[in-house]
């Protein structure tokens, strides 16, 4: 059994959709970059559908049309990074309102929930949304927003978004669902089709996928919340710079040919990991090994090339391995063509409290691959050349 068919189209969509040469008087074939920030105004009042470039921009509509069409999302928005979308979610809350969280997320989401959300009157639940009994008991009158990974940074858990869905319209009939669905991108994972309400990215990692852009997106099907949101993203200002948009728009033409090739790269890779001797756990959602793997195969339409896994010994080895590589750099972020590598405990999940960082498994021997699209016997190379190293040690 093997992941979910992927419809036909996507492709299509992506190099289609919101790029017609008609919507321009020169018919260029691709989109401009419009770069002005206000518009002349026909009449005191009368525009042609842009006023200032922060409320709307030509550039930034074509994206954001062709980013709702790949999720089957009727409404597409950018942000400035994806943080920068969550900004915009949460300040759709009141003060006193209620978040219940997956207890395994990005740092930086985890940093403004704990950090600058709650300094601002809301609370929020960290949950293991794997647990549905756990989930359901998170509940209060007062909860506004689901916010879930899956799969989650950096344990990779994979959550059923169908049943959280479910669990979450019983506990709270006005409640907002959330999924950061970063790591999947829409080509492997489309949560409006499982019920969720909005789909967010950080459109920096693989729907760039070129690591020359940080900017966020959000995709929806509500019209309230689309109307919410688009106030949101003009009023708090939190949007991308035409050029930016333009890189997106253009790396989205690839993305089904980008995420085959990562998900090929990334299983090779993770299976060699799984028959080392000095590798004690990998955790990568595509493996038989892995605890929702089944779950996987049945919601999504494969896998990234992101994944961890826990190197025997402890920040010594780890480090040292991190070190020997040559092909994978040592950097936060992912989803880029180039193989990156990264200690979670001590970089991007630093901010986490270490109480919940222990508790969550985020050791200094657990180790995030991003698994980029050189050849697959290269990077299998310099990962065994590594971990000799780190043998040593």
């Amino acid at each position: 059994m093997g992941f979910k068919e992927q419809p036909k189209g996507f492709a299509t969509k992506a190099i289609h959709v919101g790029q017609d040469p008609e919507q321009w008087n020169s018919a260029c074939v691709i989109p401009p970059i419009t770069m002005s920030t206000n518009f002349k105004q026909d009449a005191p009042g009368q525009n042609r559908g842009y006023i200032y470039s922060r409320g709307g921009n030509p550039t930034r509509n074509v994206l954001q049309q062709c980013m709702a069409a790949l999720d089957n999302a009727r409404y597409g928005l950018v942000f400035s990074s994806g943080l920068g979308a969550t900004t915009a979610v949460l300040t759709m809350l009141s003060r006193g309102d209620h978040i219940v969280m997956g207890d395994d997320v990005y740092g930086g989401t985890n940093r403004l929930i704990r950090q600058v959300a709650t300094r601002l009157g809301l609370t929020a639940t960290f949950v293991d949304a794997t647990n549905l009994e756990s989930f359901r008991a998170a509940f209060k009158p007062e909860t506004k927003l689901v916010w879930l990974e899956s799969p989650t940074n950096p344990l990779l858990k994979v959550g059923d978004i169908k049943a959280l869905v479910q669990i979450s319209r019983e506990s709270c009939k006005d409640v907002i669902v959330a999924v950061d669905n970063t790591f999947l991108t829409s080509y492997f994972q489309r949560p409006l089709e499982l019920g969720a309400d909005l789909v967010c990215y950080s459109l920096t990692k693989y729907m760039n996928g070129h690591t020359d852009v940080v900017m966020g997106g959000i995709t929806m099907n509500c019209d309230k919340l689309y109307d919410r949101l688009k106030f949101l993203q003009n009023s708090l200002g939190i949007v991308p710079s035409p050029f930016d948009c333009y890189q997106v728009n253009r790396s989205l033409k690839t993305l089904s040919l980008r995420m085959e090739q990562h998900q090929a790269n990334a299983l090779k890779v993770a299976k060699f990991l799984e028959s080392h001797d000095f590798v004690e756990k990998v955790l990568h959602p595509g493996l038989p090994s892995h605890p929702q793997h089944q779950l996987a195969l049945a919601q999504t339409y494969g896998y990234s090339g992101v994944f961890s896994f826990y190197i025997k010994g402890d920040l010594p080895q780890s480090s040292a391995f991190l070190k020997a590589l040559k092909l994978f750099s040592l950097a936060e972020s992912l989803g880029g063509y180039e193989s990156l590598a990264e200690l979670p405990s001590i970089m991007t999940h630093a901010s986490v409290p270490a109480e919940d960082r222990k508790a969550l498994g985020i050791s200094d021997a657990l180790i995030r691959l991003s698994v980029g699209l050189e050849d697959a016997e290269d990077l299998i190379d310099d990962i065994k050349n590594a971990l000799d190293v780190a043998a040593k040690v």
